[in-house]
């Protein structure tokens, strides 16, 4: 089990779904009032138009209205060069986003597996890293979920640990993204969690936690809109950034890795 260099942030390929004017509906901690489906699907539009502008052939999927979340494709798969994982959600309302999203996945990659076991995985509580992918323990990741995760992960050549997410994180990268390149951006409380070992972390400044949460890809960096201080970080450490309203997103738990499923794949 070897690093494999960009693994974590050179893509060619993203699979998204538009969200569902049911979105209003949608999963939340605490309610800061309900998404707008049209506003949604414009700030939508705009994180396509990114992805697409850094290099990736985006797949759309049309609105699902019978599940609220199912925008938030992220949770329901992992994708890595050699294939496609159907995780298992932690909750009820989202069990049956795995097979509406399977025939993406087909069409996409030669071998599509399905998490073995009971037990529940989601995709945001998945941290791939370029040398280790990092399983956090959450309220929607089981310990018999991610160990079943982690020995088919290392059944692929991959290395693969399980953490304890932090009390008050609701998912592992709801607190902490990678910026590429050994570097981690983190919540203070993430950033002393141990999990990083020796590689450089920045950590989000105070009041700015909501923006621990964005994606490399290839050449830049997605940090979601509002949080000057952490552009403003993650430009220090040497990163170009492009900047989104996930408004829309946020209000329902969702941030910029949910919205999509990354990966490097055979062209179309």
């Amino acid at each position: 089990m070897v690093a494999r260099a960009g693994l974590s942030y050179r893509f060619t390929h993203a699979i998204t779904r538009k969200p569902a004017d049911s979105v209003a509906n949608g999963l939340r901690a605490v309610d800061t009032g309900d998404p707008s489906g049209d506003a949604f699907r414009a700030e939508h539009e705009l994180y396509v138009k990114a992805l697409q502008d850094a290099g990736l052939t985006v797949d759309v999927l049309p609105q699902l209205e019978t599940y609220p979340d199912s925008c938030f494709v992220e949770d329901p798969a992992f994708c890595l060069p050699e294939g496609a994982i159907q995780l298992r959600p932690g909750t009820v309302s989202r069990e049956g986003e795995g097979k509406e999203i399977r025939a993406a996945l087909d069409a996409r990659f030669d071998k599509v597996v399905e998490l073995p076991g009971s037990g529940y995985v989601d995709g945001g509580d998945i941290l791939m890293l370029d040398d280790v992918i990092l399983i956090g323990l959450s309220a929607r990741t089981n310990r018999e979920g991610a160990d079943a995760f982690a020995q088919l992960l290392k059944e692929w050549g991959y290395n693969a640990e399980v953490c304890e997410t932090p009390e008050g994180v609701l998912h592992f990268k709801t607190a902490c993204s990678t910026l590429g390149e050994g570097v981690i951006l983190a919540t203070e409380v993430m950033a002393k969690s141990g999990f990083f070992g020796e590689r450089k972390v920045v950590v989000v400044p105070d009041g700015e936690d909501y923006a621990a949460n964005v994606i490399r890809v290839n050449d830049v960096v997605l940090v979601p809109e509002g949080y000057p201080k952490t552009l403003a970080a993650i430009e220090a450490a040497g990163f170009r950034t492009v900047v989104l309203p996930t408004h829309e997103a946020r209000k329902v738990d969702g941030g910029l890795s949910c919205l999509s499923l990354r990966f490097a794949g055979k062209a179309a």
